[in-house]
């Protein structure tokens, strides 16, 4: 057991990568975190033009996935750009994991329509996320080793071949998924697709398939504040089982539920 990676190309404007939440979160509990999961960001847009088409975006991926969205962040003063977010997240890299600090962000961007596009609004998602030195974040935004660093991702998301490329620019499409095994092969999901072809791609690569199945409780405890279609997806439950057993431990004031554009995101009370 053991011996399986995943690189998970992905940005925190995309709709479809804020789509794949429950997929990670899935993966986490049917293979027990014996696949660990690094994050490449692949730059959506160096300079965002009309933005419409992604407002659409966000309403097929939430009707897709379940997850909770506002359109409207791509429709009331859009973003000028996802790069700096990119290098926010490169500067954090150097301290942590950025992995919650790119969590933030896709709730700072998709769920309370902030603009992340600049300094400021970037260290300020640090603030709330917390155990980061904000004052090195201040500094290595602009220093040429994190440039670098970012352009080694965008450079990555490049260089996977170009029949997995998003039509119309030279990278691959987001989100994108590649396991990698410990004989090297590599097994990859390309767009957007059910958590399944994700689940048969980590099998390929040699994961073993645990799937200890947690309770509603222990899975926001574990990974919240989350949705309630992560919490399906952690739970395999379909249907209204999940919502309903989230609602009856927050009469119980075991759970809090945050209202959010199209749902809530839930936490230990």
């Amino acid at each position: 057991m053991g011996g399986v990676s995943a690189t998970s190309f992905t940005d925190p404007y995309c709709p479809w990568c804020w789509a794949t939440e429950p997929h990670l979160r899935r993966l986490s509990v049917e293979f027990d975190d014996q696949v660990a999961v690094t994050f490449v960001i692949a730059g959506l847009a160096a300079r965002f033009g009309d933005t419409r088409a992604l407002a659409v975006d966000c309403v097929a991926a939430s009707e897709t996935s379940g997850m909770p969205v506002d359109p409207r962040v791509f429709l009331e003063d859009p973003p000028s750009s996802s790069h700096p977010a990119g290098l926010a997240l490169a500067a954090v890299a150097e301290q942590v994991d950025p992995a919650a600090y790119l969590r933030r962000l896709r709730e700072a961007i998709l769920l309370e329509r902030r603009r992340m596009d600049s300094a400021p609004a970037l260290l300020e998602v640090a603030r709330e996320v917390g155990g980061l030195d904000l004052d090195r974040l201040r500094i290595d935004f602009g220093s040429n080793a994190i440039v670098e660093a970012f352009g080694a991702q965008l450079e990555a998301a490049r260089a996977v071949g170009p029949q997995h490329h998003e039509p119309g620019t030279e990278r691959v499409r987001l989100p994108s998924v590649e396991f990698r095994g410990a004989d090297g092969s590599v097994h990859g999901v390309y767009g957007y697709a059910p958590y399944e072809r994700w689940r048969e791609a980590a099998l390929a690569a040699g994961a073993v398939r645990v799937d200890p199945r947690p309770t509603v409780e222990e899975a926001v405890r574990r990974f919240g504040p989350v949705s309630t279609a992560e919490v399906a997806a952690a739970c395999d439950m379909a249907g209204p089982r999940a919502p309903a057993e989230l609602w009856r431990l927050a009469l119980e004031w075991r759970l809090t539920p945050r209202r959010v554009p199209g749902g809530e995101l839930w936490r230990a009370a």
